[in-house]
């Protein structure tokens, strides 16, 4: 699976040179959206206020052709993007791409170490969805989720992959690594909603130490919204471009991911949230 998505990725690699209308289509241009991540860490070092400011340029900020894509996540992804600073924008792209790459047989290992337990069967089943995504289409590769996820510069495998990282440590006893991961992948809220109970559920033993974690590490990386001009520009962006942004094809990697294994973990979930046994449940007297 990971042979064949590296095709999909020699494939996608050529179309990132291109300006094009890009996944939405149409006849607007738009830069690739990895524009978003790098003048968005840019701003971050140099501007922090500006991060939501569109696609304003600033004086000495990072030239890309047409205008960047706008920044839509929680600040705390650019501390992830921030490294990549040190490339050009192009170079820094492919980066990313590869970077991501890297991270599958990482992520193959999480499933099978979530899942193998209970169903080798079900563990490829997943896998198949995680890495691979096959939606074979003419010069697109094998998944049409994956070309986009590579073309666009998209971060939705390191996503996928903070999510499972943290479900490991949690079903690991480790609530802190737990709580720090599923933070971090909570860059992007819907999928780190959809994640969540899947994370009380890995974590029930450790509650507290995981959950105070988590939001204490959210807290903390995401600090810079403290700034006036960052939470207003937050704001703005989440009630008028973040709330339309609709699921792409490369959403549905995180997405159906996420789905199965709540479907698969159905009866663990039932158990932790169903009283008496659910974890935060108040005991009865005699």
């Amino acid at each position: 699976m990971i042979a064949l998505n590296f095709y999909t990725l020699v494939v996608a690699i050529p179309e990132t040179y291109v300006i094009d209308g890009g996944i939405t289509g149409g006849g607007q241009l738009f830069a690739k959206d990895f524009s978003a991540y790098y003048v968005g860490a840019w701003r971050l070092m140099h501007s922090p206020s500006q991060i939501y400011a569109g696609k304003i340029a600033f004086a000495g900020e990072p030239v890309i052709y047409p205008v960047p894509e706008g920044y839509k996540y929680l600040p705390s992804f650019l501390l992830i993007a921030l490294p990549f600073l040190a490339l050009n924008y192009q170079q820094a792209l492919i980066a990313f791409d590869l970077f991501q790459f890297a991270l599958l047989p990482f992520t193959a290992f999480l499933l099978y170490r979530l899942i193998g337990k209970k169903s080798l069967i079900l563990t490829f089943a997943v896998a198949v969805i995680a890495l691979l995504l096959p939606l074979p289409l003419p010069n697109w590769g094998f998944s049409l989720s994956y070309y986009w996820q590579w073309v666009e510069g998209q971060a939705k495998v390191l996503l996928t992959f903070l999510l499972l990282l943290s479900l490991y440590f949690g079903s690991t006893k480790r609530p802190i690594l737990s709580g720090i991961a599923l933070a971090f992948g909570f860059f992007d809220p819907r999928f780190g909603l959809l994640a969540l109970p899947l994370f009380v559920a890995y974590n029930r033993r450790n509650l507290i130490a995981s959950i105070g974690t988590m939001l204490t590490t959210l807290a903390i990386s995401n600090s810079m919204l403290l700034f006036t001009g960052t939470w207003i520009g937050f704001a703005n962006m989440v009630f008028a471009s973040g709330v339309a942004t609709p699921i792409y094809y490369y959403s549905l990697i995180p997405l159906l991911t996420m789905v199965a294994l709540n479907i698969i973990n159905a009866r663990e979930l039932v158990e932790v949230f169903s009283p008496p046994t659910a974890p935060l449940a108040l005991k009865r007297g005699p």
